[in-house]
């Protein structure tokens, strides 16, 4: 058969015999409503659309006028994501590898939960919440542990959580509110990981600080103390107490000066 002639078996319904191995087929200027193919077609270019079949790309896809993408697996982006307008949803955990730039960043501020275990009242922290929360120092009584709940445990990370103590409005007396040593914030924790999404046992520990001191509240009635925790898991085994380490920081005593409100 010679080259670009294919035979035709029947030129009214359009239908084309089989082709010898190494024949093309030119349809130019032909109007082929439906084109069928078992296996693969391969074209220089291409315009029109494309339903009902799976496509394989090496070169580069141009989308215009999308309004959807649904993909039931992984999408990549090799050279990055740009979203122009409407924002992004998403749900899930996310992990970035490299640095996130945003701007305009608010953090959320949540309300921290107590809870008792035995005589000890648990100030829990859930770091998939919030990382930074209030608590208001009660009439009497002290925080024995402080709990860092979902702590993400699947590869070495940080994460530093902060609390603003606010002492309460009644004057505190002895070691009430965590004003003495013996009673500082942090000299108890429990991290309790995030392993696979699920939460694990609490791993009983006590927190870092400088100059091995212990970070206690301001024992003046409604003083403000800034206490930050940074948590630290290594990577090791990650139900191990040795793969985290947490490091305890206090600025306090805030209140107003001879000028405020």
């Amino acid at each position: 058969m010679a080259d670009r002639f294919p035979l035709i078996a029947n030129s009214s319904a359009n239908q084309i015999q089989e082709l010898a191995s190494g024949d093309r087929l030119d349809l130019t200027g032909t109007d082929v409503v439906n084109l069928k193919a078992a296996g693969v077609v391969t074209a220089t270019t291409f315009s029109g659309n494309i339903i009902g079949v799976a496509a394989t790309f090496s070169g580069v896809v141009t989308y215009e006028d999308v309004t959807n993408v649904d993909s039931v697996g992984l999408v990549t982006a090799r050279s990055g994501l740009v979203v122009v307008s409407g924002g992004s949803s998403v749900a899930g955990v996310s992990t970035f590898y490299d640095d996130l730039h945003t701007a305009g960043v608010v953090e959320k501020v949540s309300a921290a939960s107590t809870y008792l275990s035995g005589n000890d009242v648990v100030l829990e922290l859930d770091v998939t919440n919030s990382t930074t929360y209030r608590y208001s120092m009660p009439d009497s009584g002290n925080i024995g542990i402080v709990s860092f709940k979902n702590m993400p445990a699947d590869r070495e990370n940080g994460t530093t959580v902060t609390v603003l103590f606010t002492q309460n409005s009644s004057a505190p007396t002895g070691g009430i509110g965590n004003t003495q040593a013996i009673n500082g914030i942090g000299t108890h924790c429990t991290v309790a990981p995030l392993i696979n999404g699920s939460t694990s046992s609490g791993l009983h520990t006590a927190g870092l600080v400088g100059s091995a001191t212990t970070v206690t509240l301001s024992n003046t009635a409604s003083d403000v103390d800034f206490v930050s925790f940074f948590v630290h898991y290594n990577g090791g085994t990650n139900t191990n107490l040795t793969s985290y380490k947490v490091y305890v920081t206090s600025n306090g005593n805030f209140r107003f000066g001879d000028v405020g409100i």
